[in-house]
């Protein structure tokens, strides 16, 4: 009987080990095994929202930069001026801003889809006007144009406040006076009329003489 207990109480310690394990064992497997689902799954996400973000940054679209240029246009139009653009317009853009030729204008020497450029000067000639007046180009639809760092002479008829004070001496009073004298007495004829307004004497008048044109 005493040996019977023993061989009880042996294979009854031995039970409770196995058991222990067994439960040891299940709790380390869920410890370890149980969390990597969840970990496989974060980084699948971070790869996938890098991908995308790597999609989305290539895959925007390169919009055309679009500045702001300064032309000069003289000559035959209805309001030549200095006109702000965008470098994408063409003359045809700028002609129809400036109010379309006049009914002088020799349309014919002029191409309306030349680009333009910063600090252009863009003169529109009369009908049988002598071509020195800018230069020229061979072909039968060209821009008379020249850049502006030119000595372009100054249509005292036509130019405004701004182009006016552009010549040698000539401040914004001076200019608006030259127009407002113009405006009363009509066009300047000759060098002697500008004579007649305020502050322009025989030295300023000589100085003038070659940056000056009335017609």
């Amino acid at each position: 009987m005493d040996k019977i207990l023993e061989k009880v109480k042996e294979y009854w310690k031995m039970t409770v080990l196995v058991v222990c394990g067994l439960i040891a064992g299940g709790i380390f497997y869920v410890l370890t095994n149980g969390q990597k689902p969840t970990t496989n799954l974060s980084v699948e996400n971070l790869s996938s929202v890098s991908r995308q973000s790597s999609v989305s940054k290539f895959s925007e679209p390169n919009e055309k930069s679009v500045s702001k240029i300064m032309v000069d246009l003289k000559g035959a139009v209805t309001k030549p001026n200095v006109y702000q653009i965008s470098s994408d317009e063409r003359l045809v853009d700028l002609i129809k801003e400036a109010g379309g030729f006049t009914d002088q204008a020799d349309q014919k020497s002029i191409n309306l889809s030349a680009k333009l450029k910063d600090e252009e000067v863009i003169y529109v000639p009369k009908i049988g006007e002598n071509s020195s007046t800018g230069n020229t180009d061979s072909s039968a639809n060209s821009v008379i144009s020249q850049p502006s760092t030119t000595t372009a002479k100054i249509n005292i008829n036509q130019a405004d406040v701004t182009e006016l004070q552009k010549l040698t001496g000539v401040g914004q009073k001076k200019a608006q006076d030259i127009i407002d004298f113009r405006t009363k007495n009509g066009d300047f004829k000759s060098l002697e009329d500008l004579g007649k307004v305020s502050g322009f004497g025989d030295k300023t008048l000589e100085k003038l003489k070659d940056e000056l044109c009335f017609e």
